[in-house]
């Protein structure tokens, strides 16, 4: 493994599709709030929109914890327990100076390490396309997170895709619609990012969730996803320019063969840490054996 990402979840050979995956949406699964407050998350808020006035805070769901069903069933099935959060408080929870000491203070307070942290769940894809590569792309330096590096196609799931407004409620997101959005949104990134027809991309296959130790253990549902283009024909969509395409500069393909040895090529140091949970989940979940 890498000491920036670590595996909360690999899911069964082949990954599982969205009808194999539930929700269960419940206040109790928000974060807890900070020992003495929540001020030095608007302290820590209002700093960096001075820094970087273009963001823009917005609600998130919030990984609290998963379980899977025992394998030997017929169907496995995967429970995503989930709250809700905000970008704002991701910055000022997990990217804050204090994370390591919230985390050890979640521990010892409510035996959790993650429970004081915002944890907003993303969505990454492995995408291959249909000369076997894996589509990567390098990350614009005016995003907040990991600038200049590369990463795979993705994003978060929106709570406001389901219901419109700054402060949605729990009980009116109901599990199935939210597990849709989560399948749907890796696509949707993939289009908007990539510049590819929806039509082109295969149905979404969950491989896993791997928590990015850089930013105090913030997950991301890893996704393998298939597309029905050559890598020249991408890399032609790519270059057309979609409405995201502000946030990468260029894109890479990586023949799926090396991807299995990744990690010993000089590349690896240049992957922000979603993107190696989205390829060791990759190798574990849906790579042949060499």
């Amino acid at each position: 493994m890498d000491p920036e990402v670590s595996l909360l979840l690999q899911c069964p050979p082949g990954g599982l599709p969205e009808d194999q995956v539930r929700a269960e949406l419940s206040p109790a699964h928000d974060r807890r709030p900070l020992p003495g407050g929540d001020k030095a998350i608007a302290a820590v808020w209002e700093s960096r929109l001075q820094a970087q006035p273009w963001l823009f805070d917005a609600p998130k769901f919030r990984l609290h914890s998963v379980a899977l069903a025992p394998t030997d069933s017929q169907r496995p099935h995967l429970l995503l327990r989930l709250g809700l959060t905000s970008y704002r408080d991701f910055l000022g929870t997990n990217w804050a100076s204090s994370a390591a000491w919230l985390r050890q203070q979640g521990a010892a307070d409510w035996g959790d390490k993650q429970a004081y942290l915002a944890d907003p769940l993303g969505v990454g894809a492995a995408l291959t396309t249909a000369d076997d590569f894996l589509v990567f792309l390098r990350r614009s330096g005016r995003v907040a997170e990991a600038p200049g590096l590369v990463d795979v196609p993705g994003g978060h799931p929106e709570p406001q895709a389901l219901c419109p407004g700054d402060s949605p409620l729990h009980k009116d997101l109901p599990g199935e619609l939210v597990v849709h959005e989560l399948f749907s949104s890796v696509l949707q990134e993939i289009c908007d990012e990539v510049n590819l027809p929806l039509l082109t991309l295969s149905q979404p296959l969950l491989l896993g969730i791997a928590r990015n130790e850089t930013s105090a253990g913030r997950a991301s549902a890893e996704f393998y996803v298939q597309c029905s283009l050559t890598s020249e024909q991408v890399r032609k969509h790519y270059m057309n320019g979609g409405p995201e395409a502000h946030e990468s500069t260029g894109i890479i393909f990586v023949e799926t063969q090396c991807v299995r040895r990744l990690q010993e090529t000089e590349m690896w140091a240049e992957l922000c840490p979603s993107a190696k949970g989205a390829i060791f989940l990759y190798n574990r979940v849906q790579g042949s054996p060499t």
